[in-house]
């Protein structure tokens, strides 16, 4: 078996949900699909993909085509075909109660209400699973679904791409660095 990581971009599909709140995992599997200029794309498993391969390592950068809420079944699917080890696998998502331009690298903690990562815990059967958690908080929760349903105002959007831009530099160190020494090196920058 040929060992090789999986990152998974959490967001929506669709138009309408490009650029909100809840697509940060989809926009930094993007930068980074761009940055290594990486020009096609595949589709199997209701998942969008990228082969690559990465300091001599197969990567698959998916984002699924399921919709947040149900993105496990789909990260189930890829892990299952392609024998993926559960210790290989990184999320990178929304994070509602970090303030925007924090992030926080974690592994086997809760889902934090996240729907998203419940749905991922259910469907491979363990919360011990790497994740990159950006914040996305502006002070104003009232109505969360909106909220993450909607839009950076200027300001936060250059905040946030500097972020995105940190999140291709930690899939990156995360392929051929320790997992204690990635959250060393970047939590404690943040």
């Amino acid at each position: 078996m040929i060992e090789m990581k999986l990152v998974i971009g959490i967001g929506n599909p669709g138009k309408e949900y490009e650029n909100t709140r809840h697509n940060i995992g989809f926009d930094t599997i993007d930068m980074l699909v761009s940055k290594l200029n990486i020009l096609n794309s595949k589709e199997k498993f209701n998942g969008v993909y990228y082969e690559t391969l990465i300091n001599g390592e197969k990567v698959i950068l998916l984002k699924p085509q399921s919709y947040v809420n149900l993105s496990g079944i789909v990260v189930r699917k890829f892990i299952d075909y392609f024998k993926i080890d559960i210790k290989d696998i990184l999320v990178i998502v929304d994070d509602l109660d970090q303030k925007i331009g924090s992030y926080k690298i974690k592994s086997n903690s809760s889902s934090g209400g996240h729907n998203g990562l419940k749905n991922i815990e259910q469907n491979i059967g363990t919360k011990d699973y790497k994740r990159l958690k950006i914040g996305i908080n502006n002070g104003n929760k009232d109505n969360v679904v909106d909220y993450v349903l909607g839009r950076f105002n200027k300001e936060e959007r250059n905040i946030i791409n500097k972020v995105i831009e940190i999140g291709t530099e930690v899939i990156l160190d995360f392929i051929n660095t320790d997992f204690n020494k990635l959250m060393t090196k970047y939590n404690t920058k943040n």
